[in-house]
């Protein structure tokens, strides 16, 4: 006689993921949390790994790819387009298909596109590669949560989101840790060879340690094709352009003008069919609501002022003569900086104090840029291993926090504002510290000129201390050396310009703590009467 079959396992109330999409977290053997645990540090370093490498050695790409550093920028351009508009399309493709067979699809087209970079190399292909990495890093995010659901018990489930948004955060100061001959092997090879290698173990990784089944349900819907066909091309235009605007300079490139107002044109647009539409993927009165608005203002702000250590730390020792492999030291020390922000994020985790996680990581990065606003062109990276720490602190002292934020209100309010939250969660980040260098380094060009201008105006051949430079260096080599002062005086504007910004967030933050706490209090008691 047969055995009876076993009865499929049935999961409880607590083991329901919160979102259809998503898989069970049913009770794990301590050794497979701590396999889940494993893929998801992995697995979210990965998310922006690849990106982060191109994007810290874009200037020596460009020229392996022929083309300038204001045709490269395409390529940052390109993945913040697909990071930030993935969502529109991937949250209803996860609800129909499941997380896991999502993210193994794209991935898998993202070592593709990878392979063909290999064997065809060019700008195009390039392209294309960094267009599949921007799509993978969301799913790649996604996956990081999963897995750290998987770890932690039903009730720590925020610490999850917190972590799992805040690793690849540490991707940035990973790659500038990377030893620039290993990336430049047969003209910048071997820098795909490595997205290359990431990605097949990503998917290694994730087929040996699979997630639970997910619940599944409804898909697309048509008009879902029409508001991504409008929003992704206009996301390419938009960052394109506040990409080269710097380069390019504004006012001197029509193109970039046209550029914006056609991606203002296709927004609209795709505004528009979300507005009327009955099942929409944009909920857009939500978005366009006060308290929203404020969130995304502030995530905005903030991703702006940590422009400073991506463009202006960077920036200043650039200029300064020096590459990745001088900066291991400062960039070890940001990494650490971004753990302690990570681990204390988690310690002081409360409901109650979220706003005040931000308002503290807020002042963290203000107080660093304006550390760093007294620089000199005799300023190395010792000087700035504090400063830059505090920046890495704030960085992920802000992130996990700010998503728990408005990722609590979408809980409340239903899985059909989901979407509408991550593109304003992912426009604010992505777009804006694109924006936050495109705009720090467009005021960095108009100071530095401000700053030539002013010290020329003291040079004077009559001037002894002027002649003896002269008879040293000749008018090149003084002109030289007023343009390097003048660009550094510059960046130090950038600094304080930055501190500013992020002082007067602080305040605004500080402002709503204050306010939020008058109403909930409840109004004096009246004293008894004699």
């Amino acid at each position: 006689m047969r055995g009876a079959e076993a009865a499929p396992y049935q999961f409880g109330p607590t083991e329901q993921p919160t979102f259809q999409g998503g898989p069970y977290s049913p009770a794990h053997h301590p050794a497979r949390r701590l396999a889940y645990l494993v893929v998801a540090l992995i697995v979210g370093v990965s998310a922006q790994l690849g990106n982060a490498l191109v994007t810290v050695n874009l200037a020596n790409i460009s020229g392996s790819l022929g083309v300038t550093l204001s045709d490269a920028i395409w390529l940052s351009s390109v993945y913040v387009a697909a990071n930030a508009s993935g969502n529109l399309l991937l949250v209803r493709a996860r609800i129909r298909f499941g997380i896991p067979a999502v993210t193994l699809g794209l991935l898998s087209a993202y070592a593709a596109a990878t392979i063909i970079q290999l064997t065809i190399p060019g700008f195009a292909t390039a392209l294309l590669v960094r267009m599949a990495s921007g799509a993978v890093a969301t799913g790649l995010t996604t996956i990081t949560i999963y897995n750290l659901l998987q770890v932690v018990p039903p009730k720590a489930r925020a610490l999850a989101l917190l972590v799992g948004v805040s690793i690849p955060q540490l991707a940035v100061p990973l790659a500038r840790l990377f030893p620039v001959t290993m990336l430049t092997v047969g003209q910048w090879q071997g820098l795909h060879m490595v997205e290359l290698s990431i990605t097949l173990t990503v998917i290694a990784l994730m087929l040996l340690v699979p997630l639970p089944p997910s619940i599944r349900g409804k898909g697309f819907e048509p008009l879902d094709l029409l508001t991504f066909t409008l929003a992704f091309p206009g996301l390419v235009l938009f960052c394109g352009a506040i990409g080269a605007g710097r380069y390019l300079w504004w006012t001197d490139t029509p193109w970039i003008g046209v550029a914006l107002v056609v991606a203002i044109i296709l927004f609209v647009l795709a505004f528009l069919v979300e507005h009327h539409r009955a099942n929409p993927l944009l909920l857009t009165e939500w978005i366009s609501s006060k308290d929203i608005l404020r969130f995304a203002v502030i995530a905005l702000l903030v991703r702006f002022s940590l422009a400073e250590q991506t463009y202006g730390a960077i920036g200043l020792l650039t200029a300064g003569g020096l590459n990745n492999d001088q900066l291991h030291t400062l960039f070890l020390c940001v990494l650490g900086a971004m753990v302690l922000g990570i681990i204390t994020a988690i310690v002081t985790l409360s409901p109650t104090r979220i706003p005040k996680q931000v308002l503290v990581a807020t002042l963290a990065i203000g107080l660093g840029a304006w550390l760093d606003s007294d620089a000199t062109n005799l300023t190395r990276p010792t000087q700035l291993y504090v400063s830059q720490s505090l920046l890495g602190f704030g960085a992920c002292f802000f992130i996990g926090p700010a998503l728990l934020y408005g990722f609590g209100r979408v809980i409340q309010l239903g899985q059909n504002y989901l979407v509408s939250f991550l593109i304003v969660f992912s426009v604010s980040q992505n777009v804006g510290g694109l924006l936050g260098s495109s705009l720090l380094g467009t005021y960095q060009v108009m100071r530095a000129k401000a700053h030539a201008a002013a010290l020329s105006e003291h040079l004077s051949a009559a001037d002894p201390q002027v002649a003896a430079r002269l008879a040293q260096q000749g008018s090149a080599g003084l002109y030289s050396a007023l343009q390097r002062e003048a660009s550094v005086l510059a960046f130090n504007d950038i600094f304080r310009l930055v501190a500013v910004l992020a002082l007067i967030t602080a305040v605004y933050i500080a402002y709503l703590i204050v306010l939020a706490r008058l109403r909930t209090s409840p109004p004096h008691s009246e004293g008894k009467r004699a």
